[in-house]
């Protein structure tokens, strides 16, 4: 079976959402620890909860085709992420 030469440019699929997860968990943080002039301010945690949910369903679906180190690191990401989440939610 032929590739169409469009299908050669597109990514892997764990390539868009590695930056997915990777852009979800950047805004999960800033949900939980935003600033204003400077200044903490309360955390949405509805936001981020919702942030962090989705990034870890991307990372399950991809987390098989991922390096080792790759998955560790995400993994790792995700944790810590949702640490923090319980911590501000005061759980």
């Amino acid at each position: 079976m032929a590739t169409s030469p469009e299908a050669a440019t597109i990514p892997p699929v764990e390539v868009v959402l590695g930056e997915v997860v990777a852009n979800l968990s950047l805004i999960a943080h800033a949900y939980l620890h935003p600033t204003v002039d400077g200044a903490e301010v309360p955390p949405d945690l509805d936001n981020a909860e919702i942030a962090i949910d989705v990034a870890g369903k991307a990372f399950d679906r991809i987390s098989s085709r991922l390096s080792s180190d790759e998955r560790s690191s995400m993994a790792r990401m995700l944790t810590e992420l949702r640490m923090s989440y319980v911590k501000k939610r005061g759980l």
